[in-house]
């Protein structure tokens, strides 16, 4: 399974660099494309709790940035 992120910035939050280092540190890689980041998981499924969870950490992670971001798992 691959979480996809796609960052929106805002020029009064943190700057894409520092987004980047932040979300890079929990694992997801840069990419091209639709999406901005992906993260890749070591399971062929993860649970509903699992992805919620981890959406909460994404939104911890980035919360005062500024940045809206949109998560999708397939």
């Amino acid at each position: 399974m691959k979480t996809y992120l796609k960052i929106l910035f805002n020029s009064e939050g943190y700057s894409p660099s520092e987004i980047k280092d932040l979300l890079m540190n929990m694992g997801f890689k840069a990419t091209k494309g639709n999406y901005d980041f992906v993260y890749e998981w070591n399971e062929e499924s993860v649970d509903i709790e699992e992805l919620i969870w981890f959406a909460d950490k994404v939104h911890s992670v980035l919360k005062n940035s500024k940045c809206l971001f949109d998560i999708e798992t397939v």
